[in-house]
């Protein structure tokens, strides 16, 4: 069991590369938190897998956009489990419009949620790894955070910034016994994908050498790698997982 009795917290957990990650890291042998809205189906899915995996998860409904909830969120799961062992930074969400059409608080929500929300995430578990000297933190940065894409303004911003914040963080408490890194996925194939067309489905398939959408596992075990003591001299790192997508790109 590589994460054996290590207690993780998952944002944005209740579906797709949350979702995934967090059952891999139950196989591992892992305590899990879900954090998502309360609107979402955490707390169903927090149940089912609580049951296959003998009481080792629950859900705590969170905003990442309020810093009260964010902060309570991780006392809570100190105070439920002892110890804040790793956190996956996942909550995020999607925009595409020209940025000429972007209206001021579209551009600001996904700032506010995409990157704003990691980093308020990022210091409440800080607090806690400091104290404990030990930690990982994985943020979910984007291949959008190394290049550009039309009509993408603010995602593309947020996940740039993301992957540099993670640069920052990691050098800060690099002596404090807490490693920070970034994933950076390439078009996976979740619920987000859904609502696209065959043409532009097979479109972004077409942007990967290896002519696929990734799977949330792959991103899931990119995760686990990097949270676990395997990666104990990873730290600043943005581990990007892309099928190939940025490899020949400059």
């Amino acid at each position: 069991m590589r994460l054996q009795d290590k207690n993780l917290l998952v944002t944005g957990g209740a579906s797709g590369i949350g979702l995934a990650s967090v059952e891999r890291c139950l196989q591992e042998g892992a305590n899990l938190v879900i954090a998502d809205l309360a609107s979402s189906e955490g707390e169903k899915r927090a149940q089912e897998l609580d049951g296959k995996y003998s009481g080792r998860c629950l859900f705590i409904p969170v905003d990442v956009t309020s810093t009260e909830q964010v902060d309570a969120l991780l006392a809570k799961m100190q105070s439920e489990l002892g110890s804040v062992d790793g956190v996956f930074n996942n909550a995020g969400i999607g925009n595409l419009a020209p940025s000429t059409e972007v209206e001021d608080e579209d551009f600001q929500k996904v700032i506010d949620i995409n990157l704003t929300g990691v980093f308020r995430v990022a210091r409440a578990a800080l607090r806690f790894m400091q104290k404990q000297g030990s930690g990982s933190i994985v943020n979910c940065a984007s291949i959008l955070g190394v290049f550009g894409q039309s009509q993408t303004a603010a995602y593309t911003a947020a996940k740039a910034g993301v992957v540099n914040m993670t640069r920052t963080l990691a050098l800060e408490y690099a002596q404090q016994g807490v490693r920070v890194n970034s994933i950076g996925p390439g078009y996976i194939d979740t619920p987000l994908l859904e609502a696209l067309d065959d043409d532009m489905r097979q479109f972004l398939i077409n942007l990967h050498p290896m002519k696929r959408l990734g799977r949330p596992e792959e991103i899931a075990n990119a995760f686990l790698f990097l949270v676990s003591d395997e990666a104990s001299f990873v730290t600043g790192a943005n581990l990007l997982v892309d099928g190939g997508f940025t490899a020949g790109k400059s």
